[in-house]
């Protein structure tokens, strides 16, 4: 069983009603997709993995070595029985990229390359979220539009990169590479290694390799889609497991509501909720304010999400 691949480029031609249908699935059945001809240039994709490969091995792989995953790790293997794993940490080096925080300064070029990639990331996710409003029948903006908190053409929305390596691991079967979890946020965009492979996703029981493929963009939806939806999407569970060879790129690209954004159920949406009678059904989602939200999912990110609604429902 294979991630779906969809052909983006083809939502401008004469299939632009089937690649329209075969999104709707993905997001309905699948909460992960791959996107080739996605229209982010080559050239650029290929710059991003000089650079981060740089960055990583020059300023961030040594002080890898000295983390606390590698001590842990070290400290399991010595005193090891039968079963024995590195409980609630990574194998994972990771920083975070904003519009506001500091960046790796010493990786020439490692600036403009990756401001001119998020540009890209973002366009491309809002058009991701204009063919989600598409196929759910809300009007065009919708989504990206309820992200900034009800402001039309607003700023207001978090746009973060998280640009993460998970280095050969010795003892694999000892550590997670990152826990299983459902992501926060909205639209997720992943532009994973090629060559060396981790990330896994659940799907009916069973967790599914999502398979490299050269300079594709993995797409996969957040609790506030499965939100918005009604439930009609859904965030997905995944992780990323520990290899023994090869250093496994990820850089991952969030586009999330504002943490001040009101969060709740379409309206167009709820309506559908009726039984044979015509009665209102009670939907499972609640509104609030994203931020809240954020508050439980820091202490719960590694648990079952459904929790987390409960919590803020109580707020």
């Amino acid at each position: 069983m294979a991630i779906p691949v969809i052909d983006f480029s083809k939502l401008n031609g004469e299939e632009r009603a089937k690649t329209l249908a075969q999104i709707a699935t993905c997001c309905e059945e699948w909460g992960f997709f791959q996107l080739v001809n996605h229209g982010i240039p080559v050239e650029l994709l290929e710059k991003v993995k000089r650079v981060s490969s740089e960055c990583f091995k020059k300023e961030r792989e040594e002080n890898f070595n000295k983390s606390t995953a590698v001590k842990l790790l070290d400290d399991v293997e010595k005193n090891k029985s039968n079963g024995s794993k590195v409980e609630n940490v990574d194998w994972e080096d990771v920083f975070l990229l904003t519009d506001y925080n500091e960046w790796p300064s010493n990786i020439p070029q490692f600036r403009d390359i990756m401001k001119e990639y998020r540009s890209e990331l973002k366009n491309l996710a809002k058009q991701v979220m204009e063919v989600m409003d598409e196929n759910l029948g809300l009007p065009k903006g919708y989504i990206n539009k309820a992200f900034n908190n009800g402001e039309e053409g607003s700023k207001n929305a978090f746009f973060g990169t998280k640009v993460s390596h998970y280095p050969p691991c010795p003892h694999p079967e000892m550590v997670n590479g990152l826990r299983a979890h459902t992501d926060a946020g909205g639209v997720i965009l992943l532009f994973q290694d090629d060559q060396v492979e981790g990330l896994q996703i659940l799907k009916d029981g069973e967790w599914i390799d999502v398979q490299p493929i050269q300079n594709a963009i993995v797409i996969n939806t957040g609790d506030q889609i499965e939100v918005l939806s009604n439930g009609k999407y859904k965030s997905v569970w995944h992780r990323v497991m520990a290899k023994e060879n090869g250093t496994r790129r990820s850089i991952a690209s969030f586009y999330n509501p504002s943490l001040k954004a009101t969060i709740a159920p379409a309206p167009q949406l709820i309506s559908q909720n009726k039984d044979e009678k015509n009665n209102q059904v009670e939907f499972d989602y609640p509104a609030f304010v994203f931020g809240d939200y954020m508050n439980v999912y820091t202490e719960q990110k590694f648990l079952p999400k459904e929790p987390r609604f409960q919590a803020v429902r109580a707020m």
